[in-house]
């Protein structure tokens, strides 16, 4: 019966928010960052409204019906093979969609990173000097390598955090990317963005601050196979929808990894 129920329920209607500023994107020095990352020119955030409450049981039927609305076809980006922005612009016939938790109002998730030889105190990142792990350094070893001493610092519920996701994304970069000698960079980008892609609320009696969007990591699929974020699957092309239930909004964080637009060339080895 509530099967049935649901299948009568009408489909999500979208409309673009052409008008809607992420800060991220007007900042020069994230700019920048990106562009030594080699993600600049393939990263892209986007607004969308919608007409119905949004309920979490409801998510694979709201992700595929975003994905076969005129609106979002005509409007939603992606990069094509020769690293031109176009739109969608086909017919998704089955999506991916998975939850992933945003519950962190504080940077507090990147403490251990300070204490556990992944920094020292002025935050520069150590280098790897075992010859396995030589073009490494231990943040990278640790975000990566499974079986390495760190991979524990971080547990397994806080490396699924949206903040701790984004964090990992831009530590990895673009195919062109060139890594930071300081940690600062990768923190502020990902709090950065994380504040453009989440909404909170403030409990009048407790001032408590909670994260009321809700974070799904999207996949589409055409008759064609695979065709959203990218025909290839790789783990730094990615594409999130954070929904605003109150504002009835959708944001879409988008990276297609390849080489970057005017990407400059990487550091001297001495």
């Amino acid at each position: 019966m509530a099967a049935e129920q649901r299948r009568r329920q009408r489909s999500f209607s979208f409309g673009l928010l052409a008008n809607k500023k992420f800060a991220f994107q007007q900042d020069a020095r994230t700019s920048e960052l990106f562009l030594k990352w080699s993600m600049l020119g393939r990263i892209t955030a986007q607004a969308f409204n919608f007409d119905q409450q949004f309920n979490l049981y409801r998510k694979q039927e709201f992700v595929l019906d975003f994905f076969k609305d005129p609106c979002v076809v005509s409007n939603l980006k992606v990069l094509g093979a020769r690293g031109l922005w176009k739109s969608l612009d086909t017919e998704v016939l089955k999506a991916n969609v998975e939850v992933v938790p945003c519950t962190r109002v504080s940077m507090d998730v990147f403490d251990p990173l300070y204490s556990h030889g992944i920094l020292r105190p002025t935050g520069h990142i150590l280098k790897c000097f075992d010859d396995f792990y030589a073009d490494f350094d231990e943040l990278r070893k640790m975000l990566l390598i499974e079986d390495s001493e760190k991979y524990e610092i971080i547990s397994p519920e806080d490396r699924q955090e949206f903040l701790f996701q984004l964090f990992k994304h831009f530590c990895l970069g673009g195919e062109l990317c060139q890594y930071e000698d300081v940690i600062e960079p990768y923190i502020e980008t990902a709090r950065s963005v994380y504040k453009d892609m989440v909404s909170v609320q403030k409990d009048p009696a407790t001032d408590k601050i909670s994260i009321i969007s809700t974070v799904l990591k999207v996949s589409a699929y055409d008759n064609s196979g695979l065709c959203y974020p990218s025909n290839k699957d790789k783990e730094q092309t990615f594409a999130y929808l954070a929904v605003d239930p109150l504002k009835r909004h959708v944001y879409v964080l988008y990276h297609c990894f390849g080489v970057g637009l005017f990407s400059v060339p990487q550091k001297d080895i001495h």
